[in-house]
């Protein structure tokens, strides 16, 4: 007997998408898992798994807009565009300092739209068929191109200052495809 449809999870942080899919198979007995989209290891937040037909379902989830709370935090830029990457730089507190609340909404409220964004290089996305992220682990230097996108809401929750960083809560309902890290390395870029 073969079991199908969807399971809803609240992914932890830590996980891969794959490691959820792995732990779906075992606890339903099915090889035949799938999701719909990746979450980086350390995001949280609803993945969709799709079992047996389900599976062939799952195109109709991903296509839809996406919405994502996220806390962006400016003052290092990474190798992996998140907080878990080497830093290669650091903002000096007279930096930081330059930067006013009013340029970071201006900055933030200019990604919305139909935009080109450049996913980290340590992602997912496929280049001649192996994900970016292991061609980075075996050492290559990966450069994506940059895709088009749509953000359609971009809102600014609040913003944190420290001596070392600047923390901006934000909600961004996206197209599939998006990646938040991606609209921080940019803001941070923007701003210095």
């Amino acid at each position: 007997m073969s079991i199908d449809g969807f399971l809803v999870v609240d992914k932890a942080p830590g996980m891969t998408s794959h490691d959820v899919v792995a732990i779906a198979r075992r606890a339903l007995g099915t090889r035949k898992v799938g999701h719909a989209g990746t979450l980086d290891p350390m995001a949280t937040g609803v993945l969709v798994l799709g079992f047996g037909i389900g599976t062939r379902l799952l195109q109709y989830i991903t296509d839809g807009d996406k919405s994502y709370s996220a806390t962006v935090v400016l003052g290092q830029s990474t190798v992996t565009d998140d907080a878990e990457g080497e830093v290669l730089t650091t903002a000096s507190t007279e930096q930081l300092a330059a930067i006013t609340d009013e340029m970071i909404r201006v900055e933030l409220s200019a990604m919305q739209g139909v935009i080109q964004q450049r996913p980290s290089s340590v992602s997912a996305v496929k280049v001649d068929g192996q994900r970016a992220h292991a061609r980075v682990r075996a050492g290559e230097d990966v450069q994506l191109p940059a895709r088009e996108v749509t953000i359609s809401q971009l809102d600014v929750l609040n913003i944190r200052r420290t001596e070392t960083r600047i923390e901006i809560d934000i909600e961004v309902t996206c197209s599939a495809g998006t990646f938040i890290r991606a609209i921080a390395r940019d803001c941070g870029q923007a701003l210095g």
